[in-house]
């Protein structure tokens, strides 16, 4: 499924599908990515190196670069480098396996648009490319804004604001990233292990328990002393849906 049976479409500004270019040296994590960036119809093109990324942009002219620091010839930084002064002011996404503030910042000042560490959500990538793009003028949205809605349930992907019936929800970042991925999946049940590929780490090793207990987080906060809109099916998993 794609994100466009509940979300407005992305496009180029000539219509066409968005186009990104992953590099990391983790096939895993690029054969992931990918399939993630194919659901929402978007073009994709990997490299696992820093020199196979500068080809690649050169022949590809993508619209937004997810670019991992740690390489083992030409590193992110260096690759972004040569980006910006040959004159490519592509959006970068940066993916690193470290958590400091230090390298936030060093990849930010380099010339980076935005930055997740690793392990990461799939659905958080896709979000944040969305918003990259958009920000940049690389791409539009063929809607008016980034809201989904589920009966009287409304999310909003832009400013992470969560209501029901018109009162304010409050939910935890990875409650968010749960809530968001069920109602782009509105009405189509989806299983412990695709919402554990797009919600939690890429790595997530099978913990199919957490999605159990996150999805009862989630039905305390949005359907206590309300219809419910989450619903177990049971042997096959979760779906949310508005009551008939």
């Amino acid at each position: 499924m794609t994100a466009a049976n509940t979300l407005p479409d992305l496009t180029r500004l000539d219509g066409t599908p968005p186009r990104v270019l992953v590099v990391d040296d983790e096939q895993m994590l690029t054969d992931l990515l990918s399939m993630a960036l194919r659901m929402e119809g978007w073009q994709v093109r990997t490299a696992a190196s820093g020199f196979e990324a500068l080809q690649a942009a050169r022949e590809f002219a993508p619209d937004a670069l997810v670019l991992d620091i740690m390489m083992p010839d030409l590193d992110g930084m260096a690759v972004l480098q040569r980006l910006r002064q040959a004159g490519d002011d592509v959006p970068v996404l940066f993916l690193t396996a470290k958590d400091s503030v230090g390298d936030r910042v060093a990849g930010l000042t380099a010339g980076g648009d935005d930055y997740v560490t690793k392990p990461f959500s799939l659905e958080e990538v896709v979000a944040r490319l969305r918003g990259l793009m958009r920000r940049s003028g690389t791409a539009q949205v063929s809607g008016a804004e980034p809201i989904l809605r589920v009966g009287d349930l409304s999310l909003n992907e832009d400013s992470h604001e969560v209501e029901r019936a018109g009162d304010q929800i409050e939910l935890t970042a990875t409650e968010f990233e749960l809530l968001r991925f069920l109602m782009r999946n509105q009405r189509r049940v989806v299983s412990k292990a695709q919402i554990l590929d797009r919600v939690w780490n890429y790595d997530f090793g099978g913990r199919s328990s957490v999605v159990e207990l996150y999805i009862s987080y989630l039905r305390k906060k949005i359907d206590a002393g309300r219809e419910p809109l989450i619903q177990t099916v049971r042997g096959v998993g979760y779906m949310i849906k508005a009551p008939q």
